[in-house]
């Protein structure tokens, strides 16, 4: 099939952001959070208001804007830990960020969205319901975050080929998931969930700083905790040395946050301390935030790579893809590697210790390479822009004539890219 003069929508919707652009560019138009505010009825409860216009359901708003009329209209997250829940938002937020952000015909435009690992078929059919009788696509693709996360890391220095095999580590603001993929196939059995992501990260500084009573406004505590986080938290490897490191010169590592009251305008001020790496610490150390969830990010990885078929584990371990904003603090990807590869050679040491033979025939130890790119925090939706922008995508794409021929039961399967794109 030829391409289209037009080139296609991406858009990447997540739990906390919305990330949406045009084919072939190396960033996305536009990122808003994954948010609308509907106006409240007599009630006091959501609902349509009509006014005399007629403009009635018009009458709401999406992402930054939602959240500037928080006070008088009620807010809802369309999308919880990655899997869309209420389906007439959702829609409403397609058609604000078709019409009035991308500002084009989705009719002119064939779409490629976002999934996460394990999205139910009806999901996937009522995404295509909404898309093609809707808003009358003439082609979409429903792609797997994980397998698009991997070709943005075809942009890393440390690949020497692009492969669609690997594992993704996709940490948002909602979910983190570990997502082995072989040849382009999600090993869905093998996938692993993990309860801890970014906005566990911002909810566990703005516990400290309410802990040491910082004088900071309880309106704006969870702002000012989220870009306390994004500025100066870093993953440390080793806690200890670096609680000594804080104690003996607090005036190196101690820094001044700086902020203004939402609603008075006067400028606040606090320190930052220990919570500057004890926050990405909830990744490799879960019990300080959760009692309940004790493994560390770098077992979950192992346990997910070792419940794969044996022939692919080792290009698994090779190609450890980092993915989404919480992977960006500074270190994560080194300590990850650090303790992946730790875990792994004990195991094979003790192996060999028990089968020497096995050992004089190993060919080499295994290889544990964590990957990081530039564009790892809109990893998903670059990977969607670099596939979409080729011949291959047109050829996958469920057309509109094939939707009402067969329905939306075609959306439950999608053809796989090749890796050689």
């Amino acid at each position: 099939m030829s391409m289209p003069d037009k080139p296609a929508v991406v858009i990447d919707n997540g739990t906390g952001y919305t990330k949406m652009g045009y084919a072939g560019n190396c960033e996305p138009n536009y990122i808003i959070p994954t948010l609308i505010a509907n106006p409240l009825n007599d009630s006091g409860t959501r609902g349509t208001v009509r006014n005399a216009e007629g403009l009635g359901d018009l009458d709401f708003y999406v992402g930054n804007e939602a959240q500037a009329h928080a006070s008088s209209y009620q807010i809802n997250y369309p999308i919880k830990h990655g899997i869309i829940e209420n389906w007439d938002n959702m829609e409403k937020m397609w058609q604000r960020c078709i019409f009035k952000m991308l500002k084009c015909e989705p009719e002119d435009h064939y779409f490629l969205l976002t999934e996460p690992p394990l999205n139910t078929p009806e999901n996937r059919e009522y995404t295509a319901e909404v898309m093609f009788e809707t808003f009358n696509v003439p082609g979409l693709y429903i792609a797997v975050q994980a397998i698009l996360a991997l070709a943005a890391s075809w942009t890393s220095k440390k690949l020497e080929e692009r492969t669609l095999t690997g594992t993704v580590i996709d940490s948002g603001d909602g979910v983190t998931h570990v997502i082995p993929v072989a040849d382009g196939y999600v090993i869905g059995s093998s996938i692993k969930h993990i309860p801890l992501a970014g906005r566990d990260v911002t909810n566990f500084i703005a516990g400290m700083l309410r802990d040491r009573k910082e004088p900071i406004p309880p309106e704006d505590i969870l702002l000012a905790a989220k870009s306390l986080k994004e500025r100066h938290c870093y993953t440390c490897p080793d806690l200890v040395r670096e609680f000594t490191k804080y104690d003996n010169d607090p005036e190196k590592y101690f820094k001044l946050f700086q902020g203004i009251h939402s609603r008075t305008g006067k400028a606040w001020e606090c320190d930052v301390g220990y919570e500057r790496f004890l926050a990405p610490e909830i990744f490799f150390s879960p019990e300080i935030f959760n009692p309940q969830f004790s493994t560390p990010l770098p077992s979950v990885v192992d346990k997910s790579i070792l419940s794969c078929p044996i022939d692919t584990r080792r290009g698994l371990y090779r190609n450890i893809v980092l993915s989404g904003g919480s992977s960006l603090f500074r270190d994560f990807g080194r300590r990850l590697q650090r303790d992946i590869k730790k875990i792994v050679n004990t195991r094979l040491e003790k192996n060999w210790a028990q089968n020497p033979q096995f050992k004089a025939g190993a060919s080499s130890e295994m290889e544990v390479n964590v990957v990081s790119h530039a564009l790892q925090r809109y990893a998903v939706w670059f990977g969607g822009s670099m596939l979409s922008s080729t011949a291959e995508f047109y050829r996958v794409c469920h057309t509109r004539e094939a939707y009402l021929e067969e329905g939306p039961r075609i959306a439950r399967h999608n053809p796989v890219f090749s890796a050689q794109i």
